[in-house]
């Protein structure tokens, strides 16, 4: 995995003679399902275009995090798709997301950020070649939001951890100013950009504190800073982006230079406001819910469509509602409302907790039970016009295969399109 991809965009981002309409992006795949990452490595294998796909610290660390997965496991996953849907292993970028001491803030700091450090190791070592370092969240008995000079010293610190195993191999993004990953759970009404200081204040602290403990050459490793542009979604909201708003944040880029910045939860954005977001110079694009959320709404189509056909079988979402009640870990606390919201909420709502719950055992055998079925089926035109409006014409004129992996996928990949063309105008294809 080659780190260049990431200071061309930087390189692109700060040419004075390139106009904003012509600035390219690249896409960051927050998933660790399966078939999202299908998708994306083969629409990267169809395109020739590097694909970057992201982990993230309570997803995937040294202790399993969870989905089970290490580091290790992870690109082993990432690999074994690759192999199935042909996807040369030279375009896949692997990234690590959040990574600090979040999964163990429970703990006193010490022993948090040598977990921490264990993790970003790990990652190093592993051949990601992408690290977003968080050091932001108070560790027990601290507050919850740290000074600046110490979140730059931890940050800085993690960093020298990848150094160690990984000299010269891996880009670093610092900054942390968005919600705690997965979407916000508060209202939106009051979301507003990073102020241009801010930003500046948080790029000059961590570039005191890398200079001076790891050197010229890793400071110029660090490639992006982590802003809030005003873009965000909760349960039932989406904050759309607005140019005018960021535009003495996106300015303030010309100023930094050797930096782009990076967007998260920029889930839900209109082609529109993607595009925007690129222009202004938020070159990394973070997308994971979104992915997610497009996968699920395939499969209760096909759920749906299924129970046209056998009313008998009980239906995926019953499933789903089952399993999430079993176990309320994942939502519980991040929805409110009366017995009948939270229900709804639990399946539909943007900020998608439901996709915790793709793995556990009793959700797989109920998806390979709908995808078995309908294939028995054979999915009649009408059905499908009914029940997935969007993909019919693609399905009958034999664009998309007549089989129900192959309508999930492309659900998917239509998502994955939709930021490909706004990372990378006229053409479809990111970096």
């Amino acid at each position: 995995m080659s780190i260049a991809p990431f200071f061309d965009l930087v390189k692109q981002i700060h040419d004075p003679l390139a106009p904003r309409g012509s600035r390219r992006g690249l896409t960051s795949v927050c998933s660790a399902h399966p078939l999202v990452i299908e998708a994306a490595l083969g629409r990267a294998a169809r395109l020739g275009e590097p694909v970057l796909i992201e982990a993230t610290c309570n997803q995937v660390n040294q202790e399993g995090g969870y989905t089970g997965m290490t580091p290790v496991d992870f690109l082993d996953l990432l690999r074994g798709i690759a192999e199935k849907v042909g996807c040369p292993s030279d375009l896949i970028l692997a990234g690590g997301d959040h990574l600090g001491p979040s999964p163990w803030k429970t703990l006193p700091a010490e022993e948090a950020l040598s977990r921490a450090g264990d993790m970003v190791e790990a990652y190093a070592r592993a051949g990601f070649v992408k690290l977003h370092l968080d050091a932001s969240m108070g560790c027990a008995g601290e507050p919850a939001a740290l000074a600046d000079d110490i979140v730059a010293a931890r940050a800085c610190a993690l960093a020298g951890r990848a150094e160690a195993v990984a000299p010269g191999r891996v880009v670093y993004v610092i900054g942390t100013e968005v919600p705690v990953p997965g979407g916000a759970a508060e209202a939106l009404d009051h979301l507003t950009p990073t102020s241009p200081s801010a930003a500046a204040e948080t790029l000059r602290l961590h570039e005191t504190m890398f200079r001076a403990a790891l050197g010229d050459e890793v400071w110029s490793r660090v490639i992006a800073l982590v802003v809030q542009p005003g873009v965000e979604f909760g349960v039932e909201e989406v904050a759309l982006y607005d140019r005018d708003r960021a535009r003495s944040l996106s300015d303030a880029l010309v100023g930094m230079p050797g930096q782009i910045f990076e967007a998260h939860s920029t889930d839900y954005q209109t082609a529109e406001g993607l595009r925007a977001l690129v222009e202004d110079g938020f070159a990394l694009l973070k997308v994971g819910p979104g992915l997610t959320f497009a996968l699920r709404e395939a499969l209760y189509a096909l759920d749906a469509l299924r129970g046209a056909l056998l009313p008998q079988q009980e239906s995926l979402r019953d499933v789903m509602e089952r399993v999430m009640l079993h176990d309320s870990s994942h939502w519980a606390g991040h929805y409110e409302g009366s017995s009948s919201q939270l229900r709804v909420l639990r399946h539909y709502a943007w900020s998608d907790r439901i996709r915790y719950y793709w793995p556990k055992p009793e959700a797989g055998e109920a998806v390979d039970t709908l995808f078995s079925q309908l294939a028995d089926t054979g999915m009649p035109d009408p059905l499908i016009s009914q029940f997935l409006p969007t993909l019919f014409a693609r399905l009958r004129s034999g664009e998309i295969a007549r089989e129900p992996r192959a309508i999930v996928i492309a659900a998917v990949t239509d998502v994955l399109d939709m930021y490909g063309a706004a990372c990378a105008p006229g053409s479809g294809k990111g970096v």
